[in-house]
């Protein structure tokens, strides 16, 4: 057997599909199947079996997947020790990120990543929800939250402040007539869900949206208030905070991996090359804007919290 037969296997029985095990490998779906095929053949027995929600192992398919996931792990534990040495880094990188920020104000620190780095293959994903690193659907997560999982390895990048916006002439209407705010009704979040029902008790909502980033194209528009982090609101010169950030309402930035790559040389440069970047932006983040006296926000700097 092949460790790329086997490393497409394990692809296709943590996602339950050939066709997600192809997108993740960049790879055809025809190549998954002969390689299942190919492998099925020289074991002489199924591994995997065609259900209606998609595909199930067998209990040799099992015993194989737990046996490829240990040779990964041993694998990684070679990458880690030996790619340490080397001056050059490469190889694959595979990071979630939430889309707001991957395609805004991460995008550039993704693209100085890869221009610092060329031999490293950056395979950036979006993502809102969970990611389960353990069965390796990424490398590195970046996920907003204050409860990061103790079973990750994690640093937290900065915190990120939100606030209510509204179009500026929407919120200068309502300023001058005091009048009772439209309250978009948000359901991208938990976070969100929870401060709008609190700030808007009756629940009264005409227009609802799903997402950070369609949330920004309605305040736009006119159709009321809702949070936004400050690194979108603050950046779009038609929106005016309607209420400063609550301190209540901050979130971790955290950088997740698994423990068992701590080690390979690919993951600590990128987590260095956030961390750097990240606390060059950090005002932006946190929400802090410049006083009048002031030409620019004073720099903080930020150490990484202990790895849990």
């Amino acid at each position: 057997m092949h460790w790329d037969d086997l490393r497409i296997f394990l692809a296709v029985a943590r996602d339950g599909s050939i066709s997600s095990a192809a997108k993740r490998m960049n790879v055809q779906h025809s190549t998954v199947s002969r390689r299942i095929r190919l492998l099925e053949t020289q074991l002489g027995t199924r591994l995997i079996e065609r259900k209606k929600s998609g595909y199930e192992l067998t209990p040799a398919g099992d015993e194989l997947r737990m046996a490829a996931g240990k040779m990964e792990l041993e694998v990684l534990e070679v990458e880690g020790a030996l790619g340490g040495q080397e001056d050059r880094v490469a190889g694959e990188l595979r990071v979630s990120a939430i889309n707001n920020m991957a395609s805004s104000v991460m995008m550039p620190i993704f693209a100085s990543f890869s221009e610092a780095y060329p031999d490293i293959q950056l395979h950036v994903q979006v993502s809102n929800r969970y990611v389960s690193l353990a069965e390796r659907h990424a490398d590195i997560a970046i996920r907003l939250t204050n409860t990061p999982l103790d079973t990750l390895v994690g640093t937290k990048l900065t915190n990120v402040a939100s606030a209510v916006y509204g179009e500026r002439g929407y919120v200068e209407a309502l300023r001058a007539s005091e009048a009772k705010p439209k309250w978009l009704g948000v359901e991208c979040c938990a976070f969100h869900q929870a401060w709008t029902g609190t700030a808007c008790p009756d629940h009264q909502h005409n227009f609802f949206v799903d997402d950070t980033l369609l949330t920004l194209a309605a305040l736009k528009q006119g159709l009321g208030l809702a949070y936004l982090p400050c690194f979108m609101g603050d950046s779009a010169e038609q929106l005016e905070r309607f209420r400063e950030p609550d301190p209540a309402h901050d979130l971790g930035l955290w950088l997740l991996y698994h423990p068992d790559l701590r080690r390979t040389k690919r993951v600590r440069v990128f987590r260095e090359h956030m961390m750097a970047r990240i606390r060059d932006q950090s005002a932006l983040f946190e929400g802090r804007r410049p006083q009048p006296q002031e030409a620019s926000p004073v720099a903080v700097e930020l150490s990484p919290l202990p790895r849990f």
